[in-house]
């Protein structure tokens, strides 16, 4: 069971201004809340997306079949990652101990049936409260069958989604990070002249499929992703993220962690960025150009930005008329809480809130710069207070996760879903026109007029 100083010490993250500034750290778990998610649902979806690992949960099947695949990514090859995978805890196991041998031979069937790159065990409550040392048993499983099996030890009762999230991330540094050297750069990869820089991604989920649509920019600036936490990651990459010549984080919120340890361990820099919006996936460009060093990558950078900025512009004009001037209510948190402003903004689009419940305060920082120093920050999100903001500020749309989905429709209010469970894919400069698409179809859809109007009887 991971000790409370463990805990204490990801909560107390150094490099997190706001912890800094006000020596009282991250948010404490509060005992009995739930809502938005425990430690384990925070750990299993950070680590879900390495596609070709057997990710097992130990526990109630309730654990597993209540998170499981939640979050929509994809990947571009190996599906085992689909693949549920629980021990299936009952009571009769917990009293008569037999939840350690039960993991022993999930993982087994798991090696022998799946032959997966490695074996992921998630700790949950039950087991984490009757005492069982996953520590122990992952190692000599590791040593029995002789595939890597990484002890996940976050059960839900330990806090909260993010601190899960934080716990993942410690995860690969103690366990996986470092365990192998990058495969030289193949032939067909090299081209004359251009300098391939490695590059580590680090929380970056690839949901919808949305950084397949930035991925073909690196290709060109010759840029390799030697890891990622964890877009369509495979294992083996992941065993050399150490290597990254700079690491970008696209959630601080989620595994700031990771990237200050490989910054202290191997000297790896590090910044924060996002691929939402015309401008930020620009300025993203620019800064990893710009923190390699290379006059020559600088150049090209800016010669590819010019060319996808008039493109994407242009093919934006006819949807901004539609748009422009819309209000926009947006509640979701994190990363997302700053740079889908900016996002809707080059769609002239006013947004007249946004949510900051899962924010640090470094996104806060950004949202006054972008919306100035009155905006109006949601920290609680329940369905009276935001149909309270709509109605208030006038809003056309709400954007936020589906779980707000009923509570806009039961008001009639647009809606469009920009969580993890989202069908489309919203980064970078093709992602845009897609955003743009979506936005118009939901604004100017014949049913909200037929909705508000009153009834002919």
């Amino acid at each position: 069971m991971i000790a409370a100083k463990q805990i204490s010490a990801l909560l107390q993250e150094p490099a997190c201004e706001h912890n800094e500034k006000s020596k009282s750290g991250c948010a404490r778990p509060k005992p009995g809340a739930s809502a938005g998610g425990c430690a384990f649902d925070g750990a299993q979806i950070a680590l879900l997306p390495i596609v070709d690992v057997a990710h097992i949960v130990h526990g109630p099947i309730a654990c597993a079949g209540n998170s499981w695949d939640n979050r929509g990514t994809r990947s571009s090859g190996p599906t085992l990652y689909r693949l549920g995978m629980t021990t299936d805890l009952s009571e009769q196991d917990v009293i008569m101990g037999r939840s350690e041998k039960r993991l022993f031979y999930a993982i087994k069937q798991a090696i022998e049936e799946q032959a997966p790159a490695a074996v992921f065990v998630y700790n949950t409550c039950v087991p984490a409260l009757i005492g069982d040392d996953l520590e122990a048993l992952c190692k000599s499983a590791e040593q029995h069958f002789g595939v890597p099996v990484v002890p996940v030890d976050a059960a839900g009762f330990y806090g909260s989604k993010n601190l899960g999230n934080r716990i993942a991330g410690e995860a690969m540094v103690k366990y996986v990070i470092g365990t192998r050297e990058p495969d030289p750069i193949p032939e067909h990869a090299q081209r004359p002249g251009i300098v391939v820089h490695d590059l580590g991604l680090i929380g970056e989920y690839n949901i919808a499929g949305e950084f397949w649509q930035v991925l073909p920019l690196f290709d060109e600036l010759g840029l390799r992703v030697l890891g990622s936490l964890s877009s369509d990651a495979r294992f083996r990459e992941v065993q050399t993220m150490h290597r990254s010549a700079l690491n970008m984080v696209v959630c601080s919120k989620a595994m700031i962690n990771v990237a200050r340890k490989l910054q202290s361990r191997y000297g790896t820099p590090w910044f924060e960025g996002s691929f939402y919006g015309v401008a930020d996936t620009s300025q993203a460009l620019r800064d990893i150009a710009q923190r390699l060093d290379d006059a020559d990558l600088v150049a090209r950078t800016e010669a590819l930005i010019a060319r996808e900025e008039a493109q994407i512009h242009a093919a934006l004009a006819p949807w901004r008329e539609r748009l422009q001037g819309k209000r926009v209510l947006l509640y979701t948190g994190g990363v997302k809480s700053w740079s889908v402003i900016s996002a809707l903004q080059d769609l002239g689009m006013d947004v007249v809130a946004t949510g900051t419940r899962k924010s640090t305060e470094e996104d806060k920082a950004r949202i006054r710069e972008l919306m100035g120093e009155n905006t109006k920050m949601i920290e609680d999100g329940n369905p009276k207070a935001l149909l309270g903001i709509v109605e208030e500020y006038r809003a056309d749309i709400l954007i936020a996760g589906g779980r707000n989905m009923y509570t806009a429709l039961k008001a009639r209010v647009p809606f469009l879903d920009f969580n993890q469970e989202r069908e489309f894919g919203y980064a970078g400069y093709a992602g845009m026109l897609t955003l743009a698409r979506q936005l118009a179809l939901t604004l100017e859809s014949p049913i909200w007029p037929q909705l508000r109007a009153k009834a002919p009887w």
